[in-house]
């Protein structure tokens, strides 16, 4: 199967609607389309957020992030798959996030998005700076996150 697939790390923000219908246009095989949309939010970790800068390294993230895309790829029958992930200088409710993937059946759909932002979350080498009330600091991985990407190391044979 050969598998249509979008990568952006950028600064401009994105429209969902249209997103989700890049997914539908011209798809008649897939029955399930699943995303996920990713927003600043107020509150980290017990501390008021005002706003979040993101920092990448050009080249390497979106040579990670198409690793992790090629993962899923190799676990679920996926037609189509879109990752925008935002960089720079973020506010409240903005979206930070894009993940979404179709595929001829809604559990491989849901486990692929899934495991797309566990990884992403986890492995793309993005830094966040949030801003707070208590001034500025770097966000941590928390081990919440990484203990995500245990349920993926069972064996798998989805497809």
């Amino acid at each position: 199967m050969t598998t249509s697939i979008s990568i952006k790390v950028q600064t401009d923000d994105f429209d969902v609607a249209q997103e989700y219908a890049a997914l539908r246009e011209d798809n008649t095989q897939d029955g399930a389309i699943v995303f996920f949309a990713g927003l600043v939010r107020d509150m980290n970790q017990g501390k008021n957020v005002t706003g979040l800068f993101l920092e990448h390294y050009p080249g390497m993230t979106e040579k990670a992030l198409a690793n992790i895309v090629d993962q899923a790829c190799e676990r679920w029958p996926l037609s189509r798959v879109r990752v925008i992930h935002r960089v720079g200088q973020l506010h409240i409710s903005d979206q930070i996030v894009f993940v979404a993937v179709s595929s001829c059946h809604r559990e491989a759909a849901f486990d692929a998005c899934h495991f797309i932002m566990d990884f992403l979350k986890n492995q793309a080498p993005f830094w966040k700076k949030e801003t707070t009330q208590q001034g500025d600091h770097w966000v941590k991985a928390l081990a919440k996150d990484e203990a995500s990407l245990k349920k993926w190391n069972a064996p798998h044979d989805r497809k």
